[in-house]
């Protein structure tokens, strides 16, 4: 029975509010086999978000627990109500790094107020619909994504190689700790790649991690442990106001990072929820998605949370994992509330080289490997973007590589776009001794240039008409150059007269003002009705 609250909203906001709506897909028929794969499949990723959690924490310059709390929340509530089942929300480094400023320069309180603004924004994103303009995300630009996510992943995992020595200071590992290290790693990945082809009744990540970890116990091996990062036990996250005043002066610290929190987390989901899509063959929900992730946010400010988004490696673990519906996500976060209030003691004895193992399997499962057979195959521009996203994503964020990614993306399109403006011309047949020009591609800030230089003024007759039967008038660009090239042909005792446009051109040229229609407008345009253009209604060239 659908959740009489949820529907409302979604209801209200005109959003779909049932998984067979968001997602294009059946609703799934829970059998007892798929309800363990769901559940060993949450479990899996819940003992993989731990470290994760832990380390994104310290990143942020808060406690550890803030980071599992987040986890935990942001996990649960996106799994319930978030717009694609089996994606999987958590504390994240891409979010991480941009609170580490507002945590040393105003303190913990401040970051949960900035988180609780955060997911207001994104509310606000999901309730008007903004997710949607992830569409606009070219295919280049998610390989870039993708590709610099697992990079990202994969260099994460290293610090794990590291000691912090009496001093502070910290230093690469050495010597047999090293090497055993290294040696249970591959282990693990081994018995990931090995445990499908034997059996699918357990996950493979699951197998390797308790197998991994029982060598390490049983031997007394000298290896760094979940333990050795920091202790996960803790209690109920707890209600409470964050501690900040409630001035304008809080309000001008925090906005801006909540503002690039907002940004950066609902691009991170968004793209990992087509990322997800397309492996598990499930479409829509970007809104519903914007809505999850500004609820999750909003609530975790309110109880000591660091905030999160979508986490694309451990999402991959859960889909190869089986999970595929929401009770993987809300297994995974109930395990990670398990983990910290009764059995941290043995989760702290897990090796960290056994979950490394893991995220190396993810990094090499995530990464998109066929990529670097295409770069040679697809045009040069989309080459260049895959290689630029993937290098900014790794270098700077996430944000600013998709933003820029797109960017770059629309220029190529737009100048290529600008090369199809051609004309031809031919002697009217309706108006003796008028020569038509047969206008062919969109005109645009990009083309019109090449517009203007495709007449004659001097050579062509009194009476000049532009035939757009096989264009298109895009921008205020477009307006602006017909315009020009009309004034051009008056200053010669010249006229020109405009034909066959569509119905949206017609509507752009009318509303603009510079339409004169000379005869009644045809609304099926099965006749070629003229149009004279008013010089000056766009306030001249400049």
């Amino acid at each position: 029975m659908p959740n009489p609250f949820f529907h409302g909203i979604a209801k209200m906001i005109g959003m779909p509010s049932s998984d067979e709506s968001d997602t294009g897909s059946a609703k799934t028929i829970f059998t007892p086999r798929q309800v363990k794969t769901e559940i060993l499949s949450g479990l899996t990723v819940a003992l993989a978000l731990v470290p994760e959690a832990i380390a994104f924490a310290f990143v942020a310059g808060v406690a550890p627990l803030v980071g599992l709390y987040a986890a935990f929340i942001v996990g649960l509530i996106t799994a319930v109500f978030g717009g694609r089942p089996g994606m999987i929300s958590g504390a994240t480094g891409a979010l991480a790094v941009v609170m580490v400023a507002l945590v040393m320069d105003h303190g913990a309180e401040y970051l949960f107020a900035t988180v609780v603004l955060m997911g207001i924004l994104q509310l606000l994103a999901g309730i008007f619909r903004l997710g949607k303009f992830i569409r606009m995300v070219p295919h280049p630009v998610m390989l870039g994504f993708v590709n610099g996510l697992a990079i990202v992943i994969g260099l994460a995992q290293l610090q794990q190689f590291q000691i912090i020595n009496a001093d502070g200071s910290t230093s690469w590992m050495a010597g047999p700790m090293l090497y055993m290290t290294l040696a249970l790693v591959a282990v693990t990945m081994a018995m990931i790649w090995v445990t499908p082809k034997i059996t699918k009744a357990i996950p493979a990540p699951l197998v390797a991690i308790v197998t991994v970890t029982m060598v390490v116990i049983i031997g007394d091996l000298s290896v760094f442990r979940v333990g050795d990062m920091a202790s996960v036990a803790g209690g109920l996250p707890s209600f409470a106001i964050p501690q900040v005043p409630i001035t304008m002066e809080t309000l001008i610290i925090i906005f801006p990072y909540a503002f690039i929190l907002s940004a950066i987390g609902l691009i991170e989901s968004l793209l990992t929820l087509n990322l997800v899509g397309d492996l598990t063959n499930q479409r829509g929900g970007a809104s519903r998605e914007c809505v999850a992730q500004g609820a999750a946010n909003f609530v975790t400010g309110f109880f000591g949370g660091m905030g999160g988004c979508a986490m694309i490696g451990q999402s991959m673990i859960n889909v190869k994992s089986g999970g595929r519906t929401r009770l993987a996500g809300i297994a995974a976060s109930l395990f990670l509330l398990g983990f910290i209030l009764f059995t941290s003691d043995l989760i702290e004895m897990i090796p960290l080289a056994a979950l490394v193992g893991v995220m190396f399997m993810v990094v090499i499962g995530t990464f998109a490997w066929n990529s670097l057979m295409i770069l040679r195959r697809v045009p040069p521009a989309d080459a260049f973007v895959i290689i630029l996203v993937t290098a900014v994503t790794v270098y700077k964020d996430l944000a600013i590589a998709v933003i820029v990614g797109v960017i770059i993306s629309a220029l190529v399109y737009a100048w290529n776009a600008a090369k199809r403006i051609q004309a031809s011309t031919r002697p009217s047949v309706r108006e003796t001794g008028a020569l038509v020009y047969d206008i062919r591609g969109p005109l645009f800030f990009g083309s019109t240039a090449s517009f203007i230089e495709l007449f004659d003024i001097d050579s062509d007759p009194k009476l000049v008409i532009l035939d757009f039967a096989e264009s298109r008038i895009v921008d205020q660009s477009g307006l602006q150059a017909i315009e020009d090239i009309a004034s051009k042909y008056a200053a010669s005792n010249k006229q020109i007269m405009l034909r066959h446009l569509s119905p949206d051109c017609h509507k752009l040229l009318s509303r603009s003002g510079q339409i004169i229609i000379d005869s009644d407008d045809d609304p099926d345009y099965g006749v070629a009705v003229d149009y004279s253009v008013k010089i000056g209604a766009m306030g001249g060239g400049h």
